[in-house]
């Protein structure tokens, strides 16, 4: 996919955020957790229900950047979590990046869309089960 190098942003970056301090305001702290994390599921979702035989590059591409963004906000938090909550979200994060850094050049949208399928589904577990030990409202 020609847009994939352009898109190849850093989900990687995000270990030594995770390990950030927790926030004088802990309560604060986490309601903006749960609303990044929200946001992440939502934008998840969209990526896995994408159709592969109606999706266009630019949708999958889209989608994509949409959970990039979203996980970037998710590990940019200062609120305290588990720990293992954080290493479930992250290591799904780095497949859904490795898979879309795998995809070749010419994929064509269905196939993009049926291989980034799987790691959302991972990602979106892990989220929901984040959103499950915060107590997340919704």
């Amino acid at each position: 996919m020609t847009a994939a190098a352009a898109l190849v942003l850093s989900l990687g970056g995000a270990p030594a955020a995770l390990a950030a301090e927790p926030t004088p305001n802990q309560s604060a702290a986490a309601a903006q957790l749960c609303t990044d994390l929200n946001k992440l599921r939502s934008d998840v979702t969209a990526l896995v229900g994408l159709n592969p035989t109606s999706a266009t590059k630019d949708q999958v591409a889209d989608a994509y950047n949409d959970v990039k963004n979203g996980w970037d906000s998710v590990s940019e938090s200062t609120a305290t979590w588990d720990a293992a909550q954080k290493e479930a979200i992250k290591s799904a994060a780095d497949a859904l990046k490795k898979s879309w850094d795998d995809l070749p050049d010419d994929a064509t949208a269905t196939d993009a869309a049926t291989k980034l399928k799987p790691q959302g589904q991972m990602l979106d577990t892990a989220v929901k089960s984040a959103r499950t030990g915060l107590q997340c409202p919704g």
